[in-house]
């Protein structure tokens, strides 16, 4: 059972609960479930995530042992063009599947919306309007015991109507206070109209809190936010009363005093406090804007200045952090707190340092007093654009708990390790060796740097073992887990000879890796038939003694394969179950290596993919072109034989990725799209701005397409795109 109120749980006097009273830390999940409007466009992410059409998701949340779930009743999906014609049957059946799962929801009416079109968040009506849309959502759903029905409304209501990026636009101090009276006082009206049919009814009120810092000169700015942070829960709350700093400014800015009134008196007070907290929701305002060639400054009419994540502000790392947002709302507020989203859309051991960060938080707040009852995984399928804010269609997806790239979710290391801290089971991750980027050295302004591994903590971190040291994947591997902040080992072969058992043994006990990254190879595809015998032994003999030897120890092998493992006549992109054909020996000894590491078993994950090119090496075709058409030579290239060219880092990223989540059997990583070499060439010139014309067709007697898509999971970037960040990135084409 929850504790009915703080009170409940504290001793007389104390001012604090007892953590003996309090039931276990409990995981909850959300949906992301933004419904937002720009111009006259919505944009949905539950319908760009794909949740709007998988039912089973559902099942999926319910596998991770969660309790409670954010869901969405989301006021512009049900009514959006008439109050009077409400549509519920999607709702319907997924709340009815949660209810049968036993899960608890919490319903959300207003995710960073303005509403439907027959209303916006400086509508008068506002409040009244969304009041009767919840009683019309609470008598059709009367057992949901628990509602939001205005997410974030500080939040929304600065980027709709102090920051203009979301409807209705505005840039104005005023409107943003009115579009804030509005969404508090819909709230308490909405609560109202629920409880007269459920009158148990609790409402949960969420907010992004964070903390301003500043230079001197700022101080006054930082104090002007850090008071406004708490605005929307002072409103609720019944404290913004005759004295309070904002009290006559929201009267001034045109909220009505009878609001003012009714959200005194307590109309809205909250059961819990949904506490959100982000790595970029604690900020740093310098006025040096200098120091910061790369960050364009703002105003706010008296001073220009920068605005910068304040945990990249070295000076501030005992300050910042969720440990102490926590504290300092427990201590304002003395009501129950539920931290209401945790995610990071980064790379996979971040989002899992983040989450355990938080949880941590959250257990380390309880120990010392606050009422803290759950830490909802959010994001459970992901974002789409919330990069830009929604404000851009790029289509740039960042993972949740779940990985919806592939035709069934895939459960990510987050889900399965957010699942067993909720199951109160200690979690011991290699990757948690070292710190998240946010406390690493190189996260500075002042001192950035790209291998953000540092120290002693780095020396005692579990390591990848990495092969292949002096070849361009080997080294790309080196440096991506160098800036993820993974401790690792490169291996050359005088190291680590994969063909040599005892090489290997020799290797694995002196550093005692928790997983193996093979990335030596015979890659001379054109001296292969020549020199068989050595081809075959590096390519195949080498990663099956590999996947022996970790099968042997219990830790995952990588290891890389090649769209040569196909002859390029099928008619159509490989997916991983087609058949391999190859018609030349590299091929064949890639083949071979596959059949082998599957038939013993090794639960190795094998990376099918084809056609490097990356911003560290000279060695591939793309630089080649480059560099020959700057010199004014013709590049002969096929336009009959078509591939799927991989942009390394990507390649490194995704196959990174994938191995924290435990994935096995083979995979095809290319980024998305098939081309030929002469398309792939004038492709290339365009984005260097070359001269095409000197691309001229190679002579190729035999059509061939080794092209590669997947069943499991487009999880690399469309080609253009890649072919545009080598553009821009790769140092060897700005010579």
């Amino acid at each position: 059972m929850f504790l009915t109120s703080a009170a409940s749980a504290t001793p007389e006097g104390s001012g604090r609960p007892s953590p003996a009273l309090l039931p276990p830390l409990e995981l909850w999940g959300g949906v992301e479930c933004t419904v937002v409007r720009i111009r006259d466009e919505f944009r949905n992410q539950v319908i760009e995530t794909g949740h709007s059409s998988r039912l089973a998701d559902l099942d999926a949340i319910a596998g991770l042992g969660i309790k409670a779930v954010r869901y969405p009743i989301v006021w512009e999906t049900v009514g959006p063009e008439s109050p009077r014609e409400l549509d519920f049957s999607w709702h319907d059946q997924r709340l009815d599947r949660l209810r049968e799962l036993g899960i608890r929801v919490i319903g959300g009416l207003v995710h960073h919306g303005s509403g439907p079109r027959y209303t916006n968040l400086l509508d008068p009506d506002f409040g009244k309007k969304l009041a009767d849309y919840a009683d019309t959502v609470a008598r059709r759903y009367p057992w949901i015991d628990t509602w939001t029905p205005v997410n974030e409304p500080l939040t929304t209501a600065r980027f709709a109507c102090l920051y203009g990026h979301w409807y209705p636009h505005r840039h104005s101090i005023d409107e943003m206070f009115q579009a804030l009276g509005n969404e508090c006082l819909g709230t308490a009206l909405a609560m109202e109209a629920i409880r007269a049919n459920s009158p148990s009814a609790k409402l949960m009120v969420t907010e992004d809190l964070g903390k301003t810092f500043a230079t001197e000169p700022l101080a006054y700015q930082a104090e002007h936010e850090n008071e406004r942070r708490w605005l929307s829960l002072d409103l609720l709350a019944g404290h913004v009363v005759p004295g309070h700093r904002f009290h006559d400014w929201l009267l001034k800015s045109g909220v009505p005093e009878q609001a003012l009134t009714t959200l005194a008196a307590g109309a809205g007070l909250p059961d819990l406090l949904g506490i959100n907290h982000y790595l970029t929701s604690e900020r740093f305002l310098d006025h040096r804007a200098e120091r910061y060639p790369g960050v364009a400054p703002g105003s706010n009419g008296r001073h220009s200045y920068v605005d910068l994540e304040a945990v990249r502000i070295d000076k501030l790392k005992h300050q910042v952090g969720p440990a102490k947002r926590l504290r300092e709302a427990w201590d304002r507020y003395h009501l129950p707190i539920v931290v209401s989203e945790v995610h990071h859309g980064c790379t996979r051991e971040e989002q899992v340092r983040w989450f355990a960060d938080v949880w941590r938080a959250a257990e380390q707040e309880r120990r010392r007093g606050a009422d803290i009852r759950a830490v909802t995984l959010w994001s459970m399928f992901g974002t789409v654009d919330w990069r830009s804010l929604l404000t851009r269609r790029e289509g740039v997806y960042d993972v949740g708990a779940f990985d919806t790239r592939s035709e069934t979710p895939r459960p990510t290391l987050v889900a399965k390790t957010a699942a067993r801290l909720g199951r109160g089971e200690k979690v011991d991750l290699p990757l948690l060796d070292v710190p998240g980027w946010w406390k690493r050295p190189g996260r500075t302004y002042a001192r950035p740097r790209f291998d953000m591994l540092s120290g002693n903590g780095a020396k005692r971190a579990r390591p990848l073992l990495i092969t292949g040291g002096t070849g361009t994947l080997g080294r790309a591997f080196s440096t991506i887990c160098a800036h993820r902040g993974l401790a690792h080992v490169l291996t050359t072969r005088a190291e680590l000879d994969i063909t040599d058992e005892a090489s290997i043994a020799a290797a694995l006990e002196r550093y005692k890796p928790w997983a193996v990254i093979n990335t030596a190879g015979f890659v001379r595809t054109w001296e292969a038939e020549a020199n068989a015998d050595e081809c075959f032994r590096i390519n195949a003999t080498g990663p099956e003694l590999l996947g022996r030897a970790c099968k042997l120890q219990g830790i995952p092998l990588v290891t890389f394969s090649s769209d040569l493992v196909f002859d390029g006549t099928l008619g159509r992109p490989y997916v991983e179950p087609d058949r391999p054909a190859p018609k030349c020996p590299y091929g064949q000894s890639k083949a071979d290596a596959e059949a082998r590491l599957m038939e013993i078993g090794a639960d190795a994950l094998i990376v099918r993919t084809s056609a490097f090119f990356g911003p560290w090496d000279r060695y591939n075709f793309l630089f080649n072109t480059v560099e020959a058409l700057r010199r004014g030579e013709d590049v002969y290239a096929s336009d009959r034989t078509v591939v799927s060219p991989t942009y390394v880092p990507d390649l490194v990223h995704a196959s990174l990725d994938l191995l924290l989540d435990g994935e096995t059997g083979i995979w095809h990583l290319t980024n998305q799209g098939a081309i030929s070499w002469y398309e792939l060439a004038r492709g290339m010139a365009d984005h260097a701005r070359l001269d095409a014309r000197k691309i001229r067709v190679a002579d190729v007697a035999e059509p061939a397409d080794t092209s590669l898509t997947s069943t499991r999971g487009l999880l690399l970037r469309p080609l253009d795109q890649a072919l545009a960040a080598y553009a821009q990135d790769a140092p060897v084409l700005h010579c």
